[in-house]
């Protein structure tokens, strides 16, 4: 068990690049767009906007390496996409240049949240599943903290405080790609390619040979049998865990959570705080993202999926509604940092914590990385236009209204936990996606 939870440190670092080259250029916001003299819709959705359109792509098309060459090695050349996009951003003399470089760390992103989940999914045993792909999640908001601290401690460089912000990121990139070759391929994925002695010795690494027999029989039916190897996921078998996966990804995005950690000194300062007050008040935005992470961790394989998303929805209504009273009502001072501190620990011990887990043990082995392509696509796509429209949205009709729209939104997520989401703690991959394709045998009250 030790070493799966190594491998699975390991392999979650993907988000911790993730997180990192997701927040840290919120601290080059305001600096880039007086740099380059930047309307606010050429700034949203280029400068700003770029690398959330390259992890639409990574998403769309990071199943397909995922599958072919495995879960190892593209988490391999992950690695290698973030080390070249922080050099290549740090050093860019215009905003397209800069621009493509941020697209390159997109692909990395998109691709990382469909095989880090992947590969840890399938390596976790059934009744630590839950936590040891939470790992990811976790990693991802110790990269947004430390990418808001590194910001911080980096803004008095001078005037290109931002090119030491962005190239920063080559440093972790680094050390992840070196760690990533420590770590074995994925005996499930092996048995897929019918590498069965490969697997056979990946198992006994992880001290469960005994689960061999069982596992190649299971998948080499899939395998084999010619009927499955020609499936994909919008067959109407799958609609289950694709109506499933589309809404947990909709609704995350629909909380406004990648348009605040874009966006959050900007929005710090439009409540009235300094520039040097807005950057340390994201810092603590990073610390209680943190911290409710690991709770959510704790809780996620104890207390389950659903009652976690319970908890962050009624979480997000309250606080994304107060956040919308405070701009209407231009309640000055820590009024708007207080209630995006409560925000932003509703999304980390809910959404936060449950959305690559819940979408890594949906669907079937054989259509497991098509299945995470399909919800993380969605998620980025909605993750790219939402944090490309704030400024445009907050310059015409004001961050009050936006937050409101975030928090009706959320009423909305609440009724799909309620009706819709199944629980699937404790339950083995293969298990599950068998209760979800026969969907008149499952008790969605669980």
């Amino acid at each position: 068990m030790k070493k799966i939870i190594v491998w699975s440190l390991i392999a979650s670092l993907a988000g911790f690049l993730f997180g990192f080259d997701t927040v840290v250029i919120s601290g080059a916001d305001k600096k880039l767009q007086v740099l380059w003299n930047s309307s606010d819709a050429f700034h949203g959705t280029v400068v700003m906007g770029m690398a959330l359109w390259g992890t639409v792509f990574g998403a769309i098309f990071g199943g397909i390496p995922t599958n072919k060459i495995g879960r190892k090695n593209t988490l391999l050349w992950i690695g290698i996409l973030f080390f070249i996009s922080a050099i290549g951003s740090a050093m860019a003399n215009n905003p397209f240049v800069f621009a493509a470089f941020r697209f390159i760390g997109g692909l990395g992103v998109g691709a990382s949240t469909i095989a880090a989940p992947a590969y840890i999914s399938e390596i976790a045993p059934a009744k630590d599943r839950g936590k040891l792909v939470a790992f990811y999640q976790f990693n991802i908001v110790l990269g947004i903290l430390v990418a808001f601290l590194s910001n911080y401690l980096l803004r008095n460089m001078g005037e290109n405080s931002w090119r030491w912000m962005m190239g920063v990121q080559a440093i972790p990139s680094f050390i992840y790609t070196v760690f990533i070759y420590t770590i074995p391929k994925s005996p499930r994925w092996l048995l897929s390619k019918s590498r069965n002695e490969e697997a056979k010795k990946v198992l006994q690494l992880m001290g469960q040979e005994a689960d061999f027999e069982k596992m190649m029989t299971e998948i080499n039916q899939h395998t084999n049998d010619t009927t499955i190897s020609n499936e994909n996921i919008f067959m109407k078998k799958y609609r289950t865990p694709l109506i499933l996966a589309f809404f947990i990804a909709l609704f995350n995005q629909l909380s406004g959570i990648n348009a605040f950690l874009y966006y959050s000194p900007r929005i710090f300062q439009e409540a009235g705080l300094g520039e040097s007050t807005a950057l340390l008040s994201s810092i603590g935005i990073g610390a209680i993202n943190l911290v409710f992470t690991l709770i959510g961790v704790f809780l996620i394989d104890r207390l389950g999926r659903k009652v976690l998303m319970y908890i962050g929805s009624v979480g997000y209504i309250i606080s994304l509604s107060l956040v919308a009273m405070a701009f209407f009502f231009h309640w000055q001072g820590m009024a708007v940092p207080i209630f995006l501190f409560l925000f932003i620990a509703s999304h980390a011990i809910g959404q936060g914590a449950v959305i690559w887990v819940f979408i890594s043990e949906i669907f079937p082995n054989h259509l497991r990385a098509s299945g995470q392509a399909f919800g993380s696509t969605t998620h980025w796509v909605l993750a790219a236009i939402i944090p490309s429209l704030i400024p445009f949205l907050f310059s015409t009709i004001g961050p009050g209204v936006v937050f409101l729209f975030f928090a009706v939104m959320m009423v909305f997520q609440l009724v799909f936990v309620a009706v819709l989401m199944p629980e699937t703690k404790g339950i083995s991959l293969e298990e599950l996606s068998k209760k979800l394709i026969k969907k008149e045998n499952y008790d969605y009250s669980n």
